[in-house]
């Protein structure tokens, strides 16, 4: 020790360890000062945030679970910010407040989405009576979707479509006087039986059912 602080006595080595000290910690709150202000975005799960994301959750084994409540406890939130989401397991929804803090309007976000939409119009063969018939729904539904025969300018030429086992298949209303024994597979591939001529009156409707 004597032959470190050979330069000083030991009074002027006493009044330099609380300068030092203080040194020390300046430095380290500067850093954090500038590493704050620096980095705008957190990553949880990545090193390299989004950088139009204030928060950015990078997982492929887990997700972001919001908080659980039920109904009256959402609604007994005090200012809730408009924006602001949690889960209602009442209504089984992912809940988001579209009002304000002072006027709350909560909409389940997950009910108000539309889960099923109708097949395109398409040809089935009932040229002739006869049993077994089958049409494939889905390549129907994927084949319109996929290559619209017009599109708007700058549209992208396709519209998006789900895989065939993500659907279900429905069949709510037909010319019972035409078709019978109707059955769709998990694929979307309908069977059925023609009894008579079509007329120009001759209809049916089906449904898919996002899962």
């Amino acid at each position: 020790m004597s032959k470190f602080y050979s330069f000083g006595d030991s009074k002027n080595l006493q009044l330099m360890k609380p300068q030092l000290s203080l040194r020390v910690v300046f430095t380290v709150f500067s850093f954090f000062i500038i590493s704050t202000y620096t980095f705008g975005q957190v990553g949880i799960g990545t090193t390299n945030p989004d950088t139009s994301a204030a928060l950015d959750i990078t997982s492929i084994d887990s997700g972001l679970l919001v908080p659980r409540m039920t109904n009256n406890e959402k609604l007994n939130i005090s200012s809730p910010a408009t924006g602001l989401l949690v889960y209602d397991t009442d209504n089984s929804c992912l809940s988001q407040n579209v009002g304000t803090a002072s006027s709350p309007d909560w909409v389940c976000l997950t009910q108000a989405a539309t889960r099923f939409f109708y097949l395109p119009s398409m040809n089935i063969d009932v040229s002739s009576t006869g049993t077994g018939r089958t049409v494939d729904l889905y390549n129907e539904y994927k084949s319109q979707f996929s290559s619209p025969l017009v599109s708007s300018s700058g549209a992208s030429g396709s519209i998006p479509y789900f895989g065939a086992t993500e659907l279900e298949y429905y069949v709510t209303a037909y010319d019972t006087s035409v078709l019978e024994n109707l059955s769709i597979d998990a694929n979307g591939v309908m069977t059925y039986d023609v009894i008579d001529s079509a007329s120009e009156c001759s209809f049916i409707n089906v449904v898919l059912v996002i899962k």
